[in-house]
């Protein structure tokens, strides 16, 4: 099967594009167990609710048009296939629907609510309860937001703009569907998708998916796009430090695949290629973002050499080599 690599765009925590990332994260992060990348600020009220990972596909895709001179129409329709790949999902909006529910039981005149004593949202709804000054937690976690909110005069919820609350109008938010929904209904993509749940390994099934599908004549172009946020649950990776490796860095990354004169093949590879080091070491842990950087680097490198690309997750790797 024959494709190439037409475009790649890149945001992380340390800035847009590989030209932004350090030559050595784990330093450069000083110490810091995740590094975050802000809330982008995209144009028009169909934006407001949106959660910041649907943001995020959406302010990707963009870069990669922006960077890469692509107009709109050239993607819009059903001969553009959007594959969506994430590992952290929707755990960051998770928290903050649960904590936001939690805060708005905490005002209830109820008895309080059985939660595990250990609990994040035990432990928000008991500083909630309080009578004392400031809050303690770092000021962009959703817990300390949470708290601020049920704190407002009137004891009524001061929704920010994006915010997620419970209800029936923002559940749909908590779902990983959502993120790829928004960026077809921005880029008006009609054309096959997909979803896959997993870190570097899934990125790299994606891209084979995507490969075949042009291979196949089912789509023209193929967008494989990666989300990972994870300041929201800083807590809940600082408990399972030992599962992944620091600093853990938010990014958004996507690439355009199109019909090309090189050839591409599957592989399972037992160790990681020299690109996937190379990426890792650059940008830090990244999850399913870590292939589509390393094919970023290869790029800005110019390199026209034969690329092979490896990721893993939770002890399985999967590979792609181009001739």
């Amino acid at each position: 099967m024959s494709v190439a690599v037409e475009a790649v765009s890149v945001l992380t925590g340390w800035g847009q594009g590989t030209d932004a990332l350090p030559a050595n994260a784990a330093q450069a992060a000083g110490g810091r167990a995740v590094i975050p990348l802000g809330r982008p600020a995209l144009d028009g009220d169909r934006f407001r609710r949106a959660t910041r990972e649907c943001l995020l596909g959406v302010a990707a895709v963009d870069a990669l048009l922006r960077e890469s001179g692509i107009d709109r129409d050239i993607i819009r329709g059903c001969s553009t296939a959007l594959l969506y790949v994430t590992a952290a999902a929707y755990g960051s909006s998770n928290q903050a629907f649960i904590v936001a529910g939690a805060m708005r039981q905490a005002r209830t005149e109820s008895g309080p609510i059985e939660k595990p004593a250990g609990s994040v949202v035990a432990g928000a709804m008991r500083q909630a309860r309080t009578e004392s000054g400031p809050i303690e937690k770092p000021a962009g976690s959703v817990v300390a937001g949470a708290m601020r909110q049920a704190r407002t005069e009137g004891g009524l919820i001061e929704k920010r703009p994006g915010s997620v609350l419970p209800g029936g109008t923002y559940f749909p938010y908590t779902a990983p569907s959502t993120m790829a929904g928004e960026v077809a209904i921005e880029f008006a993509l009609t054309g096959p998708y997909g979803i896959l749940i997993g870190g570097a390994a899934a990125t790299i099934d994606a891209l084979w998916q995507a490969t075949r599908l042009i291979a196949d004549g089912r789509c023209a172009r193929a967008l494989v796009l990666a989300v990972e946020t994870f300041e929201e649950c800083t807590d809940l990776y600082s408990r399972g430090r030992w599962l992944v490796k620091r600093p853990l860095v938010e990014a958004a990354a996507c690439a355009l695949l199109v019909p090309g004169a090189r050839r591409v093949r599957y592989e399972v590879p037992r160790t990681p290629s020299a690109l996937e080091t190379l990426a890792r070491a650059r940008a830090g842990e990244t999850f399913a973002c870590g292939p589509l950087i390393a094919l970023a680097l290869t790029r800005a490198a110019g390199a026209a050499d034969p690329v092979t690309l490896t990721g893993e997750w939770r002890g399985r790797r999967a590979g792609l080599y181009w001739e």
